[in-house]
């Protein structure tokens, strides 16, 4: 877990070898330390399951109001306190406090759902999650599914607006050297999605590029990527 986000090739790689040695940790976001307390990885079935409260913490799916949501809801990942290693506050800065509280809540800033046996899964950051024709949607998976495919090198999956669905879901891929990006791998990658996903997760719109936008810690800055694509679509251009 780093800041309190699932790294996604992380997680690839414990899926491969479940043996692995990981240092979890909090860092950056100050709310992260809990999270990391709080739970635990675990795979089965679903690879996007990230666990479950640990002895001690107690973790929930609420709305914006606070109210604990029943299973197989999706909203806010939250933590109660008091916990021991919850932070008491933001330094100078007391309304940034009360933000991130609802209640006796912290809000982690993640989107999921709890199941009746209390495990979690990750849907995606609250900024992330794509709103389409009624459904929340977690780039994270997506791009999992997409990486499979051989011709994809990297892959960063963003909602952009529609006037009919609110937003659509868009891939934005680095392909690997000597792949030749054309309308028929498009398709081929959006059924590659279909088969293994629900029908509306497929990316409806594919764009092909050299280079995504990434922070120095190799992040994508999706913020930025989303201008991309506005303006992309505004002229009609696959990249």
């Amino acid at each position: 877990m780093y800041k309190g986000v699932a790294d996604w090739t992380l997680i690839r790689e414990i899926k491969r070898n479940p043996c692995i040695k990981i240092p979890i940790f909090g860092n950056g976001d100050i709310d992260s330390p809990q999270k990391a307390a709080a739970w635990r990885m675990e795979f089965g079935v679903d690879g996007m399951m990230i666990g479950r409260a640990a002895i001690g913490h107690t973790l929930a799916i609420v709305d914006a109001q606070g109210q604990v949501l029943p299973p197989g809801s999706d909203g806010n990942i939250a933590v109660q306190r008091p916990d021991p290693v919850m932070f008491l506050q933001y330094w100078n800065n007391p309304q940034a406090t009360q933000d991130k509280f609802v209640g006796d809540w912290l809000l982690t800033g993640d989107t999921g759902c709890m199941d009746e046996e209390g495990y979690i899964r990750f849907v995606g950051r609250d900024d992330d999650v794509i709103t389409s024709a009624g459904y929340r949607i977690g780039p994270g998976e997506i791009e999992d599914n997409i990486l499979q495919h051989p011709a994809v090198k990297m892959v960063a999956v963003i909602g952009s607006p529609d006037a009919q669905r609110t937003e659509i879901v868009v891939a934005v891929i680095v392909l690997k050297e000597g792949v030749v990006g054309d309308d028929q791998l498009k398709r081929e990658i959006q059924e590659h999605v279909k088969v293994r996903l629900a029908a509306h997760e497929y990316p409806r719109e594919i764009f092909f590029v050299d280079e995504l936008p990434m922070t120095t810690t190799g992040k994508v800055i999706r913020r930025e990527l989303r201008t991309r694509v506005s303006d992309w679509r505004r002229l009609g251009n696959a990249a």
